[in-house]
This record gives C-alpha cells, sequence and structure tokens, in this order.
C-alpha cells in the first residue's frame, strides 16, 4: 500500500533569491517562444565570441587534448596545476603586477573566481560597491551571501567613466570591497590612468579590497591594458580572467585569480584556498589549456582586436544614426550601451521585448544590469559579421521609427 500523502503544500524555496535576476540568460525563454512561432532569432545577447565564428586557437585544442590523452582526467590540486599557477604568475608579473605563484588559483571561469573571492572577504550584511550598470553575477553571489551590492554610477557622458563623487557619497563602514570591471562588461569602457589611481586611492582611504575584473584587458582596440595593479603593486589587489573572452574558449570554464602581494591579503589567500579545497579543483584539462594560453602564440588576438574594432565602429555609426537612439562608442570588449529615448510610461523591457517579437533581434534590456527601466537603456553583444550587423541595426532602425511614433 502507498504512504498516504501529508501535504501537497510546495517546498520553499530560498527567499533570498528574489534579490537577484540573471537577464542576460532569462530573455532567452522569450526568444525560445519567438523562434518556436516560425520567426528567426539573431541573439545578441550572450558574449560567446566562438557561436559567432570565431575559432579556438590549435594550440589550445592541442594542450587539452594532450592532457586528456596523457591521463590527466582525476582531479587535480584544489589551487590549481603548478605549470597553470606559474603562467599565470608570470604573466601578471610580466604586466606590471607582480604576483607569485602561491597566491594564483586556477578556477572554473571567471564567474568561480569571484564566487571564491566574496565569499572569502564579504559576511551577511556586510556591502560590496559595484558598478553601474553591473555584469549581474556580481549582485547574484552576493544575494546567495546575504550581503549587499552598493552600486555607484558611471557616466555616459564621460564615457561610462566612474562617478568618483557619488562613490564618495555610498561607502559605509559596513563596505569591505570595490568592484572594477576595466575593461568594461556591460558597456566597452576602458577607464583612464587618473580614474584608476582615484580608485586606488578611495579604496586604501577606506579599507577596502579591490576586485579588479579584468577578463577583457587583452582586447582594447588599441592595444592590450595593463593590470590596475601595475599603478600600486602593494594595494590590496585580487585580480581575475579566462579563456573565455580573449583566448575564445568560453564553453571550458578556465579561469584564474592572481592575488597582489600586500600582506593585508595574507588571511584572504588562505580563505580563498580552504573554499577552492571545498569544492576540490575546476576541470583538470582545461587548466593545460592555460598554461598553453599564457605561455604560446597570440597573435590571433590582433585579428580579433582589429575584428572587434571594425564592429564597434559599424555599431556606433548605425545606432547613432538611428533617430531616438544614441551610443557611446566603445573602446573594449564586444559590448555597447545604447540609450532609446522611451516614450512616458513604457521601459526598457517592454522595448527590448517587442524589438524580440516584431523583428527577431534579441539584446538584454538596461534594466537587466541595474539600470533604472524608463532610462531606455540596453546591452548589445556586437560579435556579429560586419554585414550581418548592418542587417540587424537596419531591422533595429525601421522598428524604433514606428515604437517612438
Amino acid at each position: 500500500m502507498a504512504p498516504a500523502k501529508i501535504s501537497s503544500t510546495p517546498i520553499p524555496v530560498a527567499a533570498r533569491l528574489n534579490r537577484f535576476s540573471y537577464a542576460i540568460r532569462n530573455i532567452s525563454v522569450e526568444a525560445q517562444r519567438v523562434e518556436a512561432a516560425g520567426r528567426h532569432v539573431r541573439y545578441l545577447n550572450i558574449g560567446d565570441p566562438v557561436a559567432f565564428g570565431f575559432k579556438t586557437p590549435p594550440h589550445l585544442i592541442a594542450a587539452v587534448e594532450r592532457a586528456m590523452r596523457d591521463g590527466h582526467n582525476g582531479y587535480g590540486p584544489s589551487p590549481g596545476i603548478a605549470s597553470g599557477r606559474e603562467a599565470v604568475a608570470e604573466e601578471y608579473t610580466s604586466r606590471g603586477f607582480p604576483v607569485t605563484p602561491d597566491r594564483t588559483f586556477l578556477t572554473a571561469g571567471t564567474s568561480e573566481a569571484i564566487e571564491l573571492a566574496l565569499g572569502a572577504l564579504v559576511d551577511e550584511d556586510t556591502e560590496v560597491l559595484v558598478p553601474l550598470p553591473t555584469y549581474p553575477l556580481y549582485t547574484a553571489v552576493l544575494a546567495k551571501l546575504g550581503a549587499r551590492a552598493l552600486f555607484y554610477r558611471t557616466d555616459p557622458g564621460f564615457g561610462w567613466m566612474p562617478d568618483l563623487g557619488h562613490l564618495r557619497s555610498i561607502v559605509t563602514p559596513a563596505t569591505r570591497a570595490l568592484v572594477v570591471i576595466d575593461p568594461n562588461n556591460p558597456t566597452g569602457a576602458s577607464y583612464s590612468t587618473a580614474t584608476r589611481r582615484a580608485l586606488l586611492d578611495f579604496a586604501d582611504r577606506h579599507g577596502l579590497a579591490i576586485i579588479a575584473d579584468e577578463v577583457y584587458g587583452d582586447l582594447a582596440y588599441d592595444g592590450r591594458v595593463a593590470p590596475i595593479g601595475i599603478l600600486d603593486p602593494d594595494a590590496p589587489i585580487i585580480s581575475f580572467s579566462s579563456l573565455s573572452k580573449a583566448y575564445l574558449a568560453p564553453g571550458w570554464r578556465a579561469g584564474w585569480m592572481g592575488i597582489g602581494r600586500s600582506p593585508r591579503l595574507n588571511d584572504a589567500v588562505k580563505a580563498i584556498a580552504k573554499l577552492a579545497d571545498g569544492r576540490l579543483c575546476s576541470s583538470l584539462p582545461m587548466q593545460y589549456a592555460i598554461t598553453a594560453a599564457l605561455t604560446g602564440d597570440r597573435a590571433y588576438q590582433v585579428s580579433f582586436r582589429a575584428a572587434l574594432k571594425e564592429r564597434a565602429a559599424i555599431t556606433t555609426q548605425l545606432l547613432n544614426a538611428i533617430p531616438g537612439i544614441t551610443s557611446v562608442a566603445p573602446v573594449a570588449a564586444f559590448y555597447a550601451m545604447p540609450k532609446v529615448a522611451l516614450p512616458r510610461g513604457r521601459t526598457d523591457e517592454d522595448y527590448v521585448l517587442a524589438l524580440l517579437r516584431e523583428t527577431g533581434v534579441l539584446c538584454v534590456h538596461g534594466s537587466g544590469f541595474g539600470m533604472a527601466p524608463q532610462d531606455g537603456y540596453m546591452r548589445i553583444v556586437f560579435l556579429a559579421s560586419p554585414q550581418e550587423l548592418r542587417t540587424i541595426y537596419g531591422l533595429m532602425a525601421r522598428f524604433t521609427g514606428e515604437y517612438l511614433k
């Protein structure tokens, strides 16, 4: 006899999940409905170069294949393999930010590095300063930890530079860290040396760790961007990067963390190592690709940067030619953050969903990155071919003309 059911009440889920939304993925649900109805969808929501025809370098693929064939398919050291950690340390050190192998960690993409670092630094009811617009993973991780994101504005009128006055006005005694995303996702900005120095000075004045998200450092159109740590190697900086963007292997989830030499971070290094032990290791064969990426040929990045620069120019020109749309020219990565002059009562999500349903063009509403819904921002990934981008912006122009009437 089957046991009697005691209750049909749904099992509750954590209330903290209501504190964030990952719009970059969430909006794909509506795109799938549009596709099911027979419309071709052009996905400009996720920054995956491989999905747009850019190829993972052969020597990275060879390194992973060789690792698998050589039997490196079990668990690895929790911090990562020695050759990978040495390559990461040498990469940072050669670019002016001294890091030793024992202060590096190989991670499952930058996402895990962010989670490990924040997990080591924040407690419940503490705060972290995060740029606005933001990358929503930070909000998600802080919500899971029971901490709060304090959003500091960046200014589109000045190339999306951080608003230092606003930053000073919101810091509190509960603030633990300052997140700096440079080059920036979602705006495509890269910060001036003066701005970077000001951020370091601010963090020092308030006793904050600096979380330096530097994934796009190799993708500034006019050359690589140095780590922020070059300006003060003794500052308490934790830097992240990965193979996902500049090394064209996002699906491998292979990233790293470099922790500066400041003794103020010694306890953080121990805490991160403890958390890393708890998750055993990141994918072992992919760690060998990190070694290959950082010690091998990078000539392909020159052509990749040139391709991005061309696409950024097309994006800026054609978006700004649409009445009612303005867009700041990106200088790095493959994102733009245009603004639509919305009719009263409409939101950025209203516009983005209507654009999707009418044209099949999918981008992400700015409120998914923390912006006010009525401000009309959206993020566009411009990795498609130049010809495809011209078609897309033509569709957007015709749609926007009707939408704003």
